[in-house]
């Protein structure tokens, strides 16, 4: 008997993981890779590389597909709407679970497997909404969750001997402390992915992300863009990212693409800022002056600001750039186009 596994290196996809197996049963772990992850920041892979881990351990094979075209539409227009910011939670994991369900069917198991607890995501694990997740899957009955299944009705699985229902669980609401304990019966000691989520789920990156929609220009590199810096849209079809600190900037640097502009600082400290879009004159002069509000002036009333404009993705132009001498702009001036 086969099951695919939701694996997203956290302790709960863990936990139920390691419980079924215990069990007796054969694992497929499934990971689904999105850019709106916040697991595991420290990695370029995020949860992948906690999923890759616990699949290590587990000693099962780890599957993992991704979903970032097709969650681009769901994004800009979910079926069931949007949470308290802009997340899309009820059609993720729809759109979550089909993709469980053609791995089943491709790799001869029988049913799948999650970490989902009753009660701890107040949009998709109430009652209500894991019943429409499995029915707009076409998992209906066929998925187990077993760290609440003993609330839950029975499923296939349990209904046809597959996995007693006994050794399962009926863990509920928000607390940690039930996975906590079990992990600890279970001599797991590290919590990959324990401080995980959405990126969707915060205010800040979901009005960023609601520019991006507005202007048509939702694309893998602007997501990623918005991961950094401070943003400010400068016109109807530019905006400008200025980098925060020295690692902001190598990675402003890095997203650039052909037809972006680069403006730094010369000669005194200061942040890269990364424009995108439509520049004329007046807007490279706007930017240099924005790119001055944050640099070092150190009692100076201006700053040098060099800009280059983006010949090749990932090549900064070398030799000499235009340089500008640039008056800083009031902070009251960009509140109205901060992002």
């Amino acid at each position: 008997m086969k099951a695919i596994a939701l694996i997203s290196g956290g302790l709960d996809s863990t936990l139920a993981a390691k419980l079924i197996q215990d069990l007796g049963l054969e694992l497929i772990c499934l990971n689904t890779k999105s850019p709106f992850c916040l697991c595991d920041r420290h990695t370029s892979s995020g949860c992948l590389h906690s999923a890759a881990l616990v699949a290590k351990k587990l000693g099962q094979r780890l599957i993992s597909i991704n979903v970032t075209a097709e969650f681009f539409e769901i994004v800009k227009h979910p079926k069931h709407g949007y949470g308290s910011n802009l997340n899309p939670c009820l059609d993720c994991r729809i759109l979550l679970f089909k993709k469980a369900k053609e791995l089943m069917q491709r790799e001869g198991a029988s049913f799948v497997i999650t970490g989902e607890v009753l009660g701890q995501r107040p949009m998709s694990q109430h009652r209500q909404a894991l019943k429409i997740i499995e029915q707009e899957s076409g998992l209906e009955g066929l998925v187990l969750r077993p760290l609440s299944a003993k609330l839950l009705p029975e499923t296939i699985p349990e209904k046809e001997g597959w996995v007693s229902r006994e050794k399962l669980l009926n863990f509920s609401g928000r607390t940690r402390r039930p996975q906590m304990a079990l992990a600890k019966n279970f001599e797991i000691k590290d919590y990959p992915c324990s401080a995980g989520g959405c990126l969707l789920t915060d205010p800040g990156f979901s009005q960023r992300m609601k520019d991006l929609l507005k202007y048509e220009e939702l694309n893998l590199n602007n997501v990623e863009l918005l991961k950094l810096g401070r943003h400010f849209r400068i016109s109807s079809a530019a905006k400008l990212v200025v980098g925060r600190d020295e690692g902001e900037n190598q990675r402003l640097a890095n997203l650039a693409k052909a037809g972006d502009y680069l403006f730094m600082p010369k000669d005194i400290a200061g942040p890269t800022a990364l424009g995108r879009g439509v520049f004329d004159e007046g807007l490279i002069n706007f930017s240099c002056r924005l790119t001055s509000r944050y640099c070092d002036l150190d009692g100076k009333s201006t700053a040098d600001i060099v800009y280059k404009k983006i010949i090749d993705a990932g090549t900064v132009p070398e030799g000499d750039c235009p340089c500008i001498k640039a008056l800083p702009i009031e902070e009251r001036k960009l509140i109205s186009l901060r992002i």
